[in-house]
């Protein structure tokens, strides 16, 4: 793992430009280790609005309890890593246990690669003649690099088994059965195509089944009910395959769902899996528990219905400034659709610091109705304090969508000191 750790820190060698917004503009021409070793405040040290911070306390509450979460109910954890797509927290994300990454995309898996990730779970379907060629090379020149991905057609299958002959492929690439539901995305939609599916894959020389996966997340109406069928349905398509002496001579036979709105009814289910005729890796791969955030994820959590086993903690917060405040009962700041998430919820008023004397007050009578590209239309009721100067820390709703819009994100203290410098590669 030695070159992993050699770009990693590669990543503080970058100079610091116009490329990165928010930064201060009296730190161009430092790499982002220097900046980060003066330990600049973010309030004080020439940050410029709008800037997106991540709470280091946070950060570190969130790991950690994944982490114990997922040992303790006997899960493998391959966070899905397009969620931040930051080479530094797939780190810390492997620090603290996890299987492998997951990736949706083969371009997401060349950032994984380059920064050494041994594992990789890519749950998509993959008929790219290009991206296939490069992923047998990629197999071929690292005898440790383990990577599954999803299949779901006979055609599928066929054009991935002629691209990797073309290719010269020396390995088996791994596979799992993508189970779907009616109405919602990809996968089987019956046990039958499941089943032609297999028969496809065992077929080839070029790919090996070795499990079957599927997202409860994209099911139509999604409840507790309705995904813990679909889960079961699931479990029971990997006991018919192992029965069938689908899975023979596979080391472990892979089981895999989980995002984050349900890894509880996941853990639940995997659970009751009889024993099979190889060790089973059950693997979640819940990703935007590593912000968490203050909208969709914080209404979705499992945590909400089973609060003795914790909470996670929302870890960004984007500082807006007030820029003017032309009528009665409405302000603008300046920080909008290129700074904020909006596909799931609008961002929300927290905290307001003071641009005349630093004091902090609750965001008290502040909601944001709309957004413009730079501009967040806030309205105010008749106990709202705010003048123009003032910074408003905006909670977020869907990280995902959060993190592609910053390329290099503070990682601040709850003092607001600012720590290191999180880079991400959307």
């Amino acid at each position: 793992m030695a070159a992993a750790g050699d770009a990693l820190a590669r990543l503080a060698e970058e100079h610091v430009d116009h490329r990165f917004k928010g930064l201060p503009p009296d730190a161009e021409g430092l790499t982002v280790g220097a900046l980060a070793a003066e330990r600049r405040s973010l309030f004080t040290g020439g940050f410029t609005t709008p800037v997106l911070a991540l709470s280091a306390e946070a950060l570190d509450h969130n790991l950690a309890l994944m982490e114990r979460w997922s040992a303790e109910h006997g899960l493998a954890f391959a966070p899905h890593g397009k969620t931040s797509l930051a080479p530094q927290l797939l780190e810390r994300q492997l620090a603290h246990g996890a299987w492998g990454i997951t990736a949706a995309v083969p371009t997401q898996v060349r950032v994984y690669r380059a920064f050494g990730v041994r594992r990789i779970f890519l749950a998509n379907e993959v008929v790219d003649e290009a991206a296939l060629r490069w992923l047998a090379a990629e197999l071929a020149a690292d005898p440790d690099f383990r990577l599954v991905t999803y299949v779901d057609s006979v055609r599928g299958v066929e054009l991935m088994d002629t691209a990797l002959r073309a290719a010269g492929a020396n390995r088996p690439l791994d596979v799992v059965v993508e189970l779907g539901a009616e109405g919602g995305r990809t996968g089987i939609r019956t046990e039958a195509d499941g089943t032609a599916v297999a028969d496809a894959v065992a077929a080839t020389e070029t790919l090996r089944l070795v499990g079957v996966a599927g997202y409860e997340a994209e099911i139509p109406g999604a409840d507790g009910e309705l995904v813990r069928a679909w889960l079961r349905r699931m479990t029971a398509l990997a006991v018919e395959f192992d029965k069938a002496g689908r899975f023979a001579g596979v080391e472990e036979i892979v089981v895999s769902a989980g995002g984050s709105a349900w890894f509880d009814a996941v853990a639940e289910v995997f659970a009751e899996l009889p024993p099979l005729s190889a060790p089973v890796l059950k693997l979640l791969r819940s990703g935007a528990y590593v912000t968490h955030d203050d909208g969709s994820y914080r209404q979705k959590t499992p945590f909400n219905r089973n609060p003795e086993e914790g909470a996670l903690r929302p870890a960004f917060r984007l500082w807006a400034q007030v820029v003017s405040r032309p009528e009665p009962g409405r302000a603008y700041l300046n920080a909008g659709k290129r700074d904020a998430a909006y596909d799931l919820d609008l961002p929300e008023p927290q905290t307001v610091r003071s641009a005349r004397d630093g004091s902090v007050r609750p965001a008290t009578g502040m909601r944001v109705v709309g957004l413009a590209d730079q501009h967040a239309f806030v309205s105010l009721t008749e106990e709202a304090e705010l003048e123009v100067g003032d910074w408003v820390a905006l909670g977020l709703s869907h990280p995902c969508t959060v993190f592609d819009k910053w390329q290099l994100i503070p990682l601040a203290e709850d003092s607001g000191t600012v720590t290191d410098y999180i880079r991400t590669f959307f």
